[in-house]
């Protein structure tokens, strides 16, 4: 009877320490995630043109690769790789057209500056492609490359107004996910106050429009 008991025992310890040991495997690590924000946007908020035209903003299309809420860094030219345990709320390709537009309309350059799909009637479209968001650890400091081209398209007359590549680059204040976010929201912002004064050369019709 004893011997049975001891069997008994030792069966209930076992399945205690294979289940311990199986919780601790399936623990999953912590995952950071980070959101795009604007950080010490250099253009001047300039009041609305009542009477100006109004911009409709086309969803962004991103880069090959780039079109997941992954956080992408570079070690090698050319060679894609993701952080394991940290990632953007959302792609940055989607998080990119909320930023586009409250920095639009504070430009003082539109009456109105609206997300499509809209029913709304506008005089232009901004259609943005290529965008690509990445830390590149190929130097010291790691760096943050943005880049998109962009082109306005005057619906009126159905041409293509200007087109243009935009990139900006920043210096990591730490080699690590978290220092490539504060870098990639400099880039941006950067980025889209390169995008203010260009399409303000658009509506003026200056030759700094013209497309390159």
């Amino acid at each position: 009877m004893k011997k049975y008991q001891l069997i008994h025992v030792l069966c209930a310890v076992l399945v205690m320490t294979t289940t311990g040991c199986l919780s601790t495997r399936t623990d999953s690590p912590e995952i950071h995630t980070y959101h795009l924000s604007l950080d010490g946007l250099q253009s001047e908020e300039r009041p609305v043109e009542t009477d100006g035209p109004v911009l409709l903003v086309s969803p962004p299309q991103a880069e090959p690769g780039f079109e997941t809420q992954r956080m992408v860094y570079v070690k090698r030219p050319y060679e894609l790789e993701y952080f394991a345990v940290n990632q953007w709320a959302d792609s940055p390709v989607r998080m990119l057209p909320p930023l586009m537009v409250q920095v639009l309309n504070q430009s003082g350059t539109w009456r109105t500056v609206i997300s499509l799909p809209s029913a709304v009637s506008g005089d232009y479209r901004l259609d943005t492609y290529g965008v690509l968001l990445q830390q590149e650890f190929l130097q010291q400091p790691s760096r943050v490359r943005v880049t998109a081209r962009l082109q306005l398209v005057d619906l009126k007359e159905s041409t293509i107004l200007g087109a243009r590549a935009f990139e900006a680059v920043e210096n990591a204040p730490s080699e690590n996910a978290y220092g490539g976010v504060l870098a990639a929201n400099r880039a941006v912002t950067s980025m889209l106050d390169q995008i203010v004064s260009w399409l303000r050369q658009c509506v003026q019709h200056s030759t700094g429009c013209d497309r390159s």
